[in-house]
């Protein structure tokens, strides 16, 4: 078995850990985490194997069971013993290439379980737990073996049976897309759901169900068990002709993960998903670099552009040159230009997109070299409209060609119904073609950015290069639907972000758009605006209104001074869905972004996270006292003063409101004017 999966344990093998028996009982096993609060039982009853988790003596699992169910053969749930068992422990910190924090420690105690049937045919299993401070994740190894060769499985029967009727907030399942409103509701209330859903315990933990490593299988939903009150199953995405996974042994799942937490802000701040995830496997990642960009695309879904040719053609060389001006002028390092491949007049047509020509108002290579000129590199784009055999026929020579151009990073599309028929954008199939993708973009020295993606499983440690997705629903729909919320914000932080960053396209100073869609808006201020570039998290984070916006406004100088990588990530407060503050440090400047939902706010913000004995400036961009995003979203006061880490700021936050602030060392300067 090790030799199929050295990925897995070599580490800790080098490491040369203490391994030790952990069997108590013939049926029983178990592991607690390094703390030794949080607590993994292991049992088989009636040869059917079940898990339990408890949080400082307190139950949060209840017993669960586990298996699966594969096509022409009898389940792998019944008739199961333990023929081995052994624990390791873990203990490491490993340095990020990008991400909210600059070192990550991963510890934890391991229990691998080896377990087989007692009738024929006989197979093994395995299932490997992981308990962390801050959660656990557990995954099956299906070993190479005679009598388990190819399968396929029809069912994955890992269960979550919940100790209560807790609140949660979440978004139905689809096999499509997570482009949804969270619903806050008690779990009787929950059919399906997709994941993470994160659960507020009657006890007052948090909890956040994913998984981790999605690598070679379907996307993992979860759908009630009726017959089991407070209990769902894994509902794994299917192929077309209804099998779910298609493997050969050895073969591995994903981890299942579950975060664990007593208070919100502590889901945030866990690494639990990325830790679970294998190292870098990219030896040269020095061409990976976070960064913002501006883009032709807000226009677009106001409709002041289009994707498509004709008169208002966004991706034009003269626009893109505009655009590039500005950029230049402003310190953003980069543009991304959507529509400027042919196809676009065909799309969901099937084979329309042709990756390697443009249109005829538009050249990219002289495009691309204007932006050199000016020190801004491009962003290329591919939307594939879902028809996946199109794309990957010319996928080597996109990719070769942007490399040629020296075109760094890449924005992926699959709006539309997957081409073959039958094929899901979660299923198996594309979680491979996903995968693909990454990998490729890597030997052609591109990021990516995804968009109609698979959700974050935390490969980004694997493959840094897989920057941010999508995967929810974004600011695009307030520019032609209903649009989303103020409380919106305050909840994707502790639902869909703690899966990885995501690119929401933060920046809109015009709210009300009225010159191009008089009855749609943006649901904040201009000071929440300017907070959810810290809020929201993404190592390429977009700047995304129209360039005539920002000019002239001296609130967009936050936007230019605000990183995209960070050394540290603390969350000073946070109440799911009202209200959340953040603070991330890069080199000694820290910025604080705080936002609540539709109603006012007074926070409280201690500065004990600032070193002792030295004094900073802060520069505040806060919601004016009039401010209301419905009434009056632009009214921003900005002032600076002297802080050091004894100091509490106390924030003022309008209705759908926020506040931004930039907090660096102060120089001898700014000190001696206070002093005088």
């Amino acid at each position: 078995m090790r030799s199929g999966f050295n990925l897995i344990f070599s580490t800790m093998l080098m490491l040369a850990f203490l391994m030790c028996s952990a069997s108590k009982t013939k049926n029983a096993v178990s592991v607690v985490s390094p703390d030794g609060k949080v607590d993994v039982n292991f049992t088989i009853q009636d040869g059917v194997p079940y898990y339990s988790v408890s949080y400082d003596a307190k139950i949060v699992i209840q017993p669960s069971r586990l298996g699966f169910r594969f096509k022409s053969a009898t389940p792998m749930e019944e008739k199961l013993s333990i023929i081995e068992s052994s624990q390791k422990s873990f203990n490491e910190t490993w340095k990020p290439v990008w991400g909210t924090t600059d070192k990550v420690r991963n510890h934890y105690k391991e229990l691998i379980i080896k377990l087989k049937e007692k009738t024929p045919p006989n197979r093994q299993m395995h299932i490997i737990f992981r308990a962390y401070n801050d959660g656990v994740g557990f995954r099956y190894i299906l070993p190479e073996q005679p009598n388990l060769k190819d399968f396929e499985i029809m069912s994955e029967e890992t269960q979550f049976c919940f100790a209560d009727n807790h609140t949660a907030w979440w978004i139905p399942s689809d096999y499509e897309g997570y482009e949804h409103l969270y619903r806050h509701t008690s779990l009787s209330e929950i059919e399906a759901v997709n994941t993470p859903i994160t659960i507020e315990t009657q006890e007052g933990l948090y909890l956040s169900i994913h998984e981790a490593d999605l690598t070679d299988y379907a996307g993992m939903t979860l759908s009630a068990v009726k017959e089991k009150q407070f209990t769902f199953k894994s509902e794994l995405v299917p192929w077309p002709d209804g099998v779910k996974v298609k493997a050969s042994t050895p073969h591995r799942t994903p981890w299942r993960t579950i975060q664990i937490a007593t208070n919100p802000g502590s889901l945030i701040e866990s690494h639990l998903i990325v830790n679970l995830n294998e190292p870098c496997a990219l030896e040269n990642t020095s061409w990976i670099k976070p960064m913002k960009y501006m883009g032709i695309w807000w226009g677009m879904h106001t409709g002041k552009y289009t994707w498509h040719t004709g008169p208002k053609h966004g991706a034009t060389t003269e626009n893109a040159k505009r655009y590039i001006d500005f950029a230049s002028k402003y310190g953003m390092p980069a543009l991304l230009i959507e529509g400027w491949n042919v196809g676009w007049d065909y799309w969901l047509k099937g084979h329309a997109f042709d990756f390697l020509t443009s249109y005829p108002d538009f050249d990219l290579e002289n495009v691309v070299q204007y932006g050199r000129e000016k020190g801004v590199v491009i962003i290329g784009h591919h939307e594939t409209g879902g028809d996946i055999p199109t794309y990957e026929e010319q996928i080597d020579s996109a990719f070769s060609l942007y490399e040629k151009l020296g075109i760094p990073a890449l924005k992926t599309g699959y709006a539309g119904t997957i081409v073959p028929e039958g094929q899901h954008h979660h299923g198996q199939w594309m979680v491979n073609h996903y995968r693909m993708v990454v990998q490729k973009a890597a030997e052609y020295h591109l990021m990516i950015d995804a968009h109609e993606p698979i959700k974050p499983t935390g490969i980004r440690r694997t493959y840094p290069n897989m920057m941010t997705r999508e995967g929810v629903r974004g600011m695009e729909y307030n520019a032609w639907s209903d649009g989303n919320p103020p409380e919106h914000t305050t909840i994707v932080p502790f639902t869909r972000m703690l899966a990885g960053p995501m690119d929401y396209t933060p920046g809109i100073f015009d709210l009300t758009f009225d010159e191009y869609r008089k009855d749609n808006r943006i649901y904040t201020t201009l000071a929440k605006q300017l907070a959810l570039y810290v809020v929201l998290y993404s190592p390429l984070q977009m700047v995304a209104d129209l360039p005539k916006n920002y000019k002239n406004q001296p609130t967009f100088k936050f936007i230019q001074d605000v990183p995209t990588d960070w050394d540290e990530t603390k969350v000073l407060n946070a109440k799911i869905g009202d209200y959340v503050t953040i603070a991330r440090k890069n080199d000694e400047n820290w910025y604080i972004g705080s936002i609540t939902d539709e109603n006012s706010r007074m926070l409280k913000v201690a500065l004990a996270f600032l070193d002792s004995g030295k004094k900073y400036t802060a520069s505040i961009y806060a919601d004016a006292s009039d401010a209301d995003w419905k009434d009056n979203p632009y009214s921003v006061d900005i002032t600076k003063v002297l802080v050091n880490n004894t100091d509490t700021l106390l924030m003022s936050l309008a209705p759908g409101g926020g506040q931004a602030i930039e907090i660096r060392p102060a120089t001898e300067e700014e000190i001696r004017a206070v002093l005088d």
